[in-house]
This record gives structure tokens, sequence and C-alpha cells, in this order.
């Protein structure tokens, strides 16, 4: 009879094996694309991270007659439940085998720990929050993710309702090509040229003299922003700080922008390159030698990723958005970039849909997020 058994991970053996798990189980795909290891040792909870200053999880793996085949973190995120008076858990960093027993053990654990810490209800995943990497994906399973973007098999959504969960919310990502630009919707354009008759604006790339100035003006914009998001929880000024470090080197400026109106800042707008196959070829490993290839080689690179254009409260909704990308434009052409993703693009955001699909960009990967509501299950 097969044996399933569920343990908390506390131990340096057990951590090892929630962390080495993945690589077993995505050995064979090719789209595929490790965490870096650091990265993902601190928002497990394995290493200090300025997100569970004020939140706390679980992790937990399943062993399937005496081997790991899955893993999980159960998260209480303090700052979600005090903004939208809600005692709502999570759970992230699921990955299993295709075994529902063996998943539904891992939900089980996870839902027990959130019920025993006053939780009446469970989000995920998160990766530990909206502010991180989120959502399981549904569809677009033919290419590899960009960078920050999760992956997975495509059986998750099954092991995942099949335990209880239901879809609360679908993001989006979206592809575009330089060959689209012949042929962008005139409006587009129209917008833009309006946006700079209506209002004094100017626009620069961020500064690498000025930095952490620069990373101080993003997050500000970023935490006012999206303030009506769905689901959204500012940043705190440690976590700004500690992803301010984090990207310090891997920002580029060409795919930076920064509103003003005025001579005051209103908006910003955000991009990456798309660093993923240069982290799949070092393995997830910074050090002793990765974090030098990750720079050198990113010249090669002709994918970025649009993270976010945010403009604050009083200016949104008049296209400066826009303008943040119009800006990146010629630097972009410049390095010789050709593709750009989107992402992630709430279903619920109507406004920037609508704006990525007037420019001809085509959805290429749905990500989902669920809810369970624990009085349903034992």
């Amino acid at each position: 009879m097969t044996k399933y058994n569920v343990i908390k991970v506390e131990s340096k053996q057990h951590k090892r094996e929630f962390m080495q798990l993945i690589w077993r189980l995505y050995k064979n795909d090719p789209n595929w694309i490790p965490p870096l290891r650091m990265n993902q040792e601190e928002l497990v909870g394995f290493r200090p991270h300025p997100f569970y200053n004020d939140a706390k999880c679980q992790p937990f793996i399943v062993y399937k007659d005496g081997e790991v085949v899955g893993r999980i973190v159960g998260i209480i995120n303090n700052g979600h439940n005090r903004r939208y008076n809600e005692k709502r858990g999570f759970f992230g960093f699921f990955d299993c085998i295709d075994d529902q027993q063996a998943a539904n053990a891992l939900f089980q654990a996870a839902c027990d720990y959130l019920r025993s810490e006053g939780m009446t209800d469970v989000r995920g995943p998160c990766n530990p929050s909206l502010n991180y990497e989120i959502g399981t994906l549904v569809e677009g399973f033919d290419t590899p993710p960009t960078f920050m973007m999760t992956y997975n098999w495509p059986y998750y959504d099954k092991l995942i309702t099949s335990f209880g969960f239901k879809k609360t919310q679908d993001l989006y990502a979206f592809d575009g090509h330089v060959n689209m630009l012949d042929h962008l919707d005139p409006k587009l354009k129209f917008v833009i040229e309006e946006v700079k008759r209506r209002f004094n604006v100017t626009l620069r790339p961020a500064s690498r003299r000025n930095f952490g100035k620069e990373i101080e003006l993003f997050l500000n914009i970023y935490n006012q922003a999206l303030q009506a998001t769905w689901g959204f929880v500012p940043l705190t000024a440690a976590e700004s700080k500690a992803i301010g470090f984090s990207l310090k080197f891997l920002i580029d400026p060409a795919v930076t922008s920064i509103i003003e109106v005025d001579g005051k800042p209103v908006g910003v707008g955000l991009g990456m390159p798309d660093y993923n196959p240069i982290i799949k070829k070092i393995d997830g490993r910074l050090f002793p030698f990765g974090a030098l290839r990750l720079l050198w080689e990113r010249r090669k690179l002709k994918k970025i990723r649009v993270i976010s254009t945010n403009v604050v409260p009083e200016y949104q909704r008049w296209g400066l958005g826009l303008v943040a990308l119009e800006r990146m434009l010629p630097d972009c052409l410049a390095k010789g970039i050709e593709e750009a993703e989107f992402s992630w693009v709430l279903e619920s955001n109507d406004l920037s849909r609508g704006s990525l699909e007037r420019a001809g960009t085509k959805r290429s990967k749905t990500y989902r997020l669920y809810d369970l509501p624990l009085n349903a299950i034992q």
C-alpha cells in the first residue's frame, strides 16, 4: 500500500529536500527555468527577508513511499489582512508530481496550519505575495517564462481545483514584436500626442548615478498608483530597500521611464531584460561566477519584460503610461531588442488590457489565482 507522509520543514535536511525537489520534478521540461537559489531561500523563509517582518510562514513537504514528491508553504500576510479586514491565509511555492493524493495531503497540511493561526479563507499561489511571483500557469506552456514569472506543469490546475479551490482572478501576459510597430493603431499615437499637448511632460530614463533615490521614487509611485488594484498591499520600506538592492545591477536604464509633469514625478515605467536564458545556463547559482555571467551576457538578450507603468491616481486614465513606453522604445531598438512581454495584467484591469490589445500584442500566457473558504474542508 502506498504511504504518504507530510512533515513540517524545519531541519537542514528537510530544507535541502524542499529546494532540490523542483530540479528533479522539471528535469525533462525544456521550458522550465530554475529560480535564483538564494532568492528563493529568502522568499520561503529559509533566510531572512523583510516580507517576514510582518508575516509568517510554514513550509511542508510530502513523502510518497519515502521519497519527496511535493512541497507547499502556508503564509500569513498580516499586511493584507489589516488592509482588507480579512482573515485570509495564502499558499505558495506549490510543486508536486501528478498525484492527487500527494497534492491533497499538502493542501490539507497548509490549510490546517492556516486554520490554526485563525485564518478563515485561503488564496494562492502567492510566492509569497502579489508583489512577487504569483499564479499557476494554465495557458501558454509552449514557451519558457520571462524573468520573475512562474512556470509549472499543465496538470497543476487539476490538482488545485480537485482539492476544492475555485478561480478568483486570472492574470495575463501579452507578447509584442518590433514588426508590429508599423501597424500600430493610430489612436495610440493620438493619445500620446494629446498627453504631451495637454500636460507639461518631460521624460527621462532612470539614473544609475542616483540609483538609490531613483528606486525610492519608483517604489513610492508604485505604492500610490496601485492603491485601487485588486488584492494590492503596499511594499514596506524594508521590502522596498531589499528589492532595490537586489535589482541594482540588473536594471537597464534603457527599459525605464520617469514621467514628470511641471517638474514633479508622477509616473514610472519599468522593464527588465529577460535574464531567464542566462539563469538557465547558470542553473540559478549567482555565486561564485553566475552573477558575472548574468551581467556579461545580458548585452546579447533580445527580449525584455515590461513589468509596469505606474501613474499616481490624479494623473491616471490620461495615457501617461503610453508616453512612458514611447520613451523606452528608441533606446530598446538601439540595443537590438526585438521582443517584449507585458506582464502581468489582471483580467479586471480593462484599461491596460485594452491598450495592449489595441497595440496589437497577443495574449501568450494565462496565470490563475484560486480561493477556498476553510469551512469548505474538514
